[in-house]
């Protein structure tokens, strides 16, 4: 069966590599995005057997809160940039003025537009990492901040 771009762009997955990064509406270049989890707690309770007479308690499992969020974005320090982005968000946390903002991953076609977006509501940073520094190195310096956040929504655009 010949394979058509129609059914390449409906029954293929998208490649990772095409993604866009927007804090506070703003894009900002990352080169690795992680931690994009929705999970729960569980929560284990157990009772004594009454009528089935099996002996033992009686373990059952139910969901419970909604585990923290927890994303992490690395990104190549850009002079003139860096500081700005990163680090003047980072300074809001340590001056106690913590700017909590909306961050939006959105996966792209090759087209460049948004096919499935991940809203993180209410990020804000909790740790910023220097590049590692390695004189027989030639890799670009990275910076990686964590960002702690409320919630993580999924669409389909």
């Amino acid at each position: 069966m010949p394979v058509t771009k129609e059914t390449i762009a409906t029954d293929y997955p998208l490649p990772v590599y095409n993604y866009r990064v927007e804090i506070a509406g703003n894009a900002v270049a990352f080169s690795e995005v992680s931690g994009l989890s929705i999970s729960h707690d569980v929560n284990t309770y157990k009772e004594s057997q009454t009528a089935s007479g099996v002996p033992g308690p009686r373990v059952f499992h139910v969901p419970g809160q909604r585990a923290p969020i927890k994303i992490t974005l690395k990104k190549g320090i850009v002079r003139g940039a860096s500081l700005k982005q990163l680090y003047g968000w980072m300074r809001t946390v340590e001056l106690n003025r913590v700017d909590k903002r909306d961050v939006s991953i959105r996966l792209c076609d090759e087209k460049g537009e948004a096919v499935v977006s991940w809203k993180v509501i209410n990020a804000f940073p909790t740790k910023l990492d220097a590049p590692t520094f390695d004189a027989k190195s030639q890799d670009p310096a990275i910076e990686t901040m964590e960002l702690t956040a409320d919630f993580v929504s999924l669409e389909e655009t």
